[in-house]
């Protein structure tokens, strides 16, 4: 069963350009972590403070693996590091959601 790993930030708007290159640099990390990268999200009608990430695992023990290998990784653990010393995600919230059957391009 596909899980897909939603991701909620809550970002200074004031540096929505910091969270643009942290995100950018997810684009190689994930996927070779062994996450399947949706996309990453930023405001454009609305709220101007909330960016949301999509990433896709086989299982919930596929992500947990997955994590594991994030903080083994040099660049994973440098992106993280910006972002703590930029300080524009203020906070940060998951939840796990499975595909409704044929309502999505999901497998």
């Amino acid at each position: 069963m596909t899980v897909t790993c939603c991701i909620r930030y809550e970002i200074d708007p004031f540096q929505r350009d910091a969270f643009e290159a942290y995100a950018r640099n997810w684009l190689s990390i994930i996927p070779a972590c062994g996450g399947d990268l949706l996309g990453y999200f930023l405001p454009h009608e609305g709220a101007n403070d909330v960016a949301l990430a999509l990433i896709s695992f086989e299982s919930l023990a596929a992500y947990e693996a997955y994590r594991a290998r994030l903080k083994a990784d040099p660049a994973g653990a440098a992106n993280f590091a910006m972002a703590q010393e930029r300080r524009f995600i203020r906070s940060e919230r998951r939840i796990f959601l499975t595909p409704v059957a044929q309502t999505s391009v999901a497998p």
